[in-house]
């Protein structure tokens, strides 16, 4: 056998490398998403550090929820962000990216929602408050437009695809052999 024998060509090919790092539009991020995605985290941290500027509270429950929801919204979706618009998706092991971003960012959207209504109702009623409670709305409503973008473009990634059934034969064929009582 000689060496340009086709038998003993590379099986593997690799990727090759462009050295882009930034890749939007890619196959889970495309660029509308990725500015409500960029929008939402804005908004996020300027609710909370607003909310961080609050000396004084009424009833500090509301207060503390809204601080861990924009908090939690903008280091996990500035996370979510990094990592869909970067190769860094590829290295992670997660196979159902969709899936993730849309249940994720529909959660986020509703405890957003939740929060700044709670925040809302219970506050000292100061322009920081009110202005903290604004930007938390308003992130809320760019998850939920994001979660929508998502299910108009790219359908429900929720739903799974219908599994093709086996013939009766083939599911007797699968049984074991050696089961008890059948000697």
């Amino acid at each position: 056998m000689t060496a340009a024998d086709p038998v003993y060509n590379a099986t593997t090919v690799q990727e090759p490398k462009n050295g882009k790092w930034f890749i939007v539009p890619s196959e889970y991020l495309d660029k509308w998403r990725f500015g409500i995605k960029v929008a939402a985290v804005l908004f996020s941290l300027v609710a909370f550090i607003l909310e961080e500027v609050v000396l004084h509270c009424k009833s500090c429950s509301p207060l503390y929820f809204f601080e861990f929801v924009s908090c939690t919204a903008f280091l996990f979706t500035g996370l979510l962000v990094i990592l869909l618009s970067t190769p860094l998706h590829h290295r992670v092991g997660i196979s159902c990216w969709s899936m993730l971003d849309f249940s994720y960012t529909v959660v986020i959207g509703v405890l957003f929602l939740i929060a700044s209504a709670a925040f809302a109702k219970d506050n000292g009623g100061r322009a920081v408050e009110s202005t903290s409670v604004a930007f938390g709305f308003i992130a809320s409503l760019l998850f939920l437009l994001d979660a929508v973008v998502l299910w108009k473009t790219k359908g429900l990634p929720c739903r799974s695809k219908a599994q093709p059934t086996q013939p009766q034969n083939q599911m007797a064929e699968a049984e074991k052999l050696n089961t008890p009582g059948s000697e």
